[in-house]
Formats: C-alpha cells, structure tokens, sequence
C-alpha cells in the first residue's frame, strides 16, 4: 500500500469525545459569526454527528441533523459520480470524446470526458450566474468553449471550470434520457439515503438553511440570496446535511454498495497534469486530493453565497469528515475545528492549501523579484490584471478589483498577500511557454488565465 493507515482515535471514553467535539463546535461557531454548523466524524467505527445554531438569522429556525445547507461546489463530485456510474454501465467511456456526445463542445474536439471531470481539459470557468441565467446550456456551452477561449491543450494542465460541470450534467441528460435533476436524485441522493433538495425549489422536502453573511454598517448577520442559474445546477446547485456529505464520502472510500470499488478507486486516482495550486495538491475524477503526513486525502469544498461546506475522505482507514457552515466566514472555522480535530482524536485533516512561504524550504521559499510577470491575462471574460508597484513588487486585481500585493518565488509559485495582516495565503503560480521562455499564463486560486498583453 503507497500509504500508510492514519492514527486511531486516541481512545477515550465513549461519552467524552462527542461533548467536547459539540462544545468547540459551539464555541467555534460563536467566535466566527457563525449562525448554525453541522460536523460529521466517522472512524470506520463510530460515527459521531453534531450540529449547532440557527439555520435562518430571519426566521431563528434551529439547524438539525437534516437541515440541508446550500453545498455550492460540493455538487461537482456528485455530478462526477453519476457520469462514473454511467461509465461503469457502459454507457459511456472516459476517454469518449466530448464533443462525440455534445455537439455545443465541437470546437473543442480533443476534449475527453476524463479531462471535464479533472477540469484539464482547458475550458474557461464560465460567465456569471446572471449572464448564463438568460441562456440555455448548450447555448452557454457553445458560446464559452470556443477554440479561442481555450486555456491550453487538453490534458497539459489544470483550470477549475464550472462550464466543464455544465457539460457533465449534459452528458448525464443526454445518456439518460433524464434532466439533470432527476438523474441526481434517482441514480445517487436516493439510493444514498439523502432526501433531495435544490436551490430555487418552492417546496423542499426537508428543512433548509440560508447563507448568511455580515452587514458591516450595523455588525449583524443577515441572510443572503443564491444567485444560480438553474443551468449552473450540476455545477453547485444541491442542499444537503453534513450527514449527507458523509454518505458520499462513504462511497468514495469504496465503503458503499451504490459505487463500486472499482469506480471509487478511479475517482479518487490523481489524473495527469491535474495541478490545481491552490486548491489541493492534485485531482481525480470530479473529487480534489489532499496529501496530509503521507496520506492521501479526497474530498471536495463548496462556498455558496454565504455558505462553506467541506468533505475529507481517507480511504485506507475509512475516515470521513464532513462539515457545513451557513455563513463565508464557516471557511475559517472549518479551518480552525480542523485543528481541534487532530487534537482531541489524533486524526489530522487537511483543511486547506498552506501558502508557499509555509510548506516550501527556505530556498524555495524566498521571494524573487519577477517583473516579466506584469500583464493582462484572460479567462473568459474575466481579466487578471498583474501589474508592478514603484518598487517592483506585483499586484493582482481581478476584472478591476482592489489589488493584492503578490509575493513570487523561483519556481514561479506566488502567495497573494493579506493588504491588512501582511500575512500570504495561497495564490496560485506562473507558466512559461516551453519554446520561448516568455511567462504566458498565470494559475489563480486554480483558475489558469492566458496573457493577452501588457499590463
């Protein structure tokens, strides 16, 4: 085996671990504005679900072990699943061709299946919500995976696309006979035990959470409205519990009947040139993959409008940890009760990318001035501008945002820097075209843009 087992539960007496987990978990979400969160630890042993708060500041309805939270991203491994499943089934392959099944995708003929659900096949992440809203999908397809906006060639990179998801809730439409949604529900969150919910649905099932975020006038939490266009939904549109989150985690560690090991095992295998920088430290079939004391994790994050959801996997020792938060700052207490859980059960999760200044050696790690990296990059529609202050350092603004100081190092890795803490946090990396030695792209919190002229 290439990994070792993770450490065991320290082991303790039954009662005490599930309240001192329940009383940082409150304790967490108090001190990050957190109104309600919900944790899920199953060794392969036991399974230890918490929750805590409110699930809507406006209406104070309490968060349960069923209330679903808006997962955002999260949907993508879900999505990823069906069309495994489809392949197991024989109903496609994944070294099928898109564009063989999606005639939207024909300018970009080289594109696999494979290379969607590893986001390397090059395509941009797609136009905004309120943009795609007024759209069908293979109109939006067609109009964003054009050879112009094409990234790189298929397969010699990464870059997190939401429009590749797009194409892989068609492809599941298009096999199945089904929309999107139904396909989801029949084929996955029933057979897992979880009771379907999705974004815009008037009449959900079962409780529901909103987002929420800080009103900086007045300092209270409020809620916040999802912004999806119903086609982005293979993309980022489900709800669900973090006990929910553990079913699918259970499957991908092959420890469920609905996916078979064989297409579990495929899922959670690193895929060529899936380098996603600031993301994790490399992609599978749909799911993210974290290295963490010789271990590899799989999993996946979500941030909807307001919300932070997680889900770690360790397949060797069955080890799932899932977590929901309803509010954007729950991603720095999902980071923080990460630390709490390496701490009361021995079990260290990889919460999140370190920044380059934290896990690269000190060579490696000292910056260097890299002033051919100033200029305007472009993916999509959207436009990075790199630019260099009086001094020479180099900033980052994006579509004409507030820039952020970038700190560069000699393998073209670069940390984006806190302008309030002066602290770095992982940022992504520069390419060099390998026939001129010119720095044509630029990789972003995993989003790669290619360089359309000067600063």
């Amino acid at each position: 085996m290439l990994y070792s087992t993770t450490a065991p539960v320290r082991e303790r007496a039954p009662f005490l671990l599930p309240r001192e987990l329940q009383e940082r978990l409150d304790a967490l979400a108090r001190e990050h504005r957190v109104p309600g969160a919900q944790l899920v630890l199953d060794t392969g042993s036991q399974v230890i679900a918490l929750h805590t708060g409110t699930a809507d500041a406006a209406t104070g309805a309490p968060v349960t072990a069923d209330t679903a939270v808006p997962l955002g991203s999260l949907t993508k491994p879900y999505t990823a699943a069906l069309v495994m499943l489809l392949a197991d089934d024989g109903d496609l392959d994944p070294e099928d061709l898109v564009a063989e099944h999606l005639p939207e995708l024909r300018q970009l003929p080289a594109v696999t299946i494979r290379q969607l659900l590893s986001h390397t096949g090059g395509l941009p992440t797609g136009p905004d919500s309120d943009t795609a809203g007024r759209t069908t999908p293979a109109h939006y397809l067609a109009a964003v995976c054009t050879a112009q906006d094409a990234l790189f060639p298929p397969g010699t990179d990464f870059s997190y696309s939401n429009a590749g998801y797009v194409a892989a809730g068609r492809l599941v439409e298009e096999v199945t006979g089904m929309p999107w949604h139904e396909a989801v529900r029949t084929l996955l969150l029933e057979p897992l035990g979880t009771v379907p919910a999705l974004l815009g649905d008037p009449a959900a099932a079962r409780p529901v959470a909103a987002g929420h975020a800080v009103n900086t006038a007045t300092g209270r939490v409020r809620p916040v409205r999802q912004n999806l266009a119903p086609l982005e939904a293979p993309a980022g549109a489900l709800l669900a519990s973090a006990t929910d989150l553990a079913a699918l985690g259970r499957a991908l560690a092959g420890r469920s009947e609905l996916l078979p090991k064989d297409v579990a095992l495929a899922m959670r295998s690193p895929q060529p040139a899936a380098r996603p920088g600031a993301l994790a430290d490399g992609w599978g079939l749909g799911p993210a993959l974290f290295r963490q004391d010789g271990l590899l994790w799989c999993g996946h994050d979500g941030n909807a409008q307001g919300t932070s959801c997680h889900l770690r996997v360790e397949p060797d020792s069955g080890v799932v940890v899932a977590f929901t938060g309803n509010a954007g700052a729950a991603t720095a207490l999902w980071r923080d009760l990460a630390e709490e859980l390496a701490r009361l059960t021995g079990i260290r999760v990889p919460a999140a990318m370190a920044p380059v200044a934290q896990r690269a050696t000190a060579a490696q790690s000292a910056p260097v001035a890299l002033p051919e990296c100033a200029g305007t990059y472009a993916n999509g529609g959207i436009r990075y501008r790199v630019a260099l202050e009086p001094d020479g350092s180099p900033t980052l603004s994006v579509d004409g945002d507030l820039a952020i100081p970038l700190r560069c190092y000699p393998d073209l890795s670069c940390d984006l820097v806190d302008p309030d803490t002066g602290r770095p946090e992982p940022g992504g990396r520069f390419h060099r075209d390998p026939a001129t030695g010119a720095i044509d792209r630029v990789q972003i919190s995993g989003r790669t843009a290619r360089r359309i002229g000067p600063a």
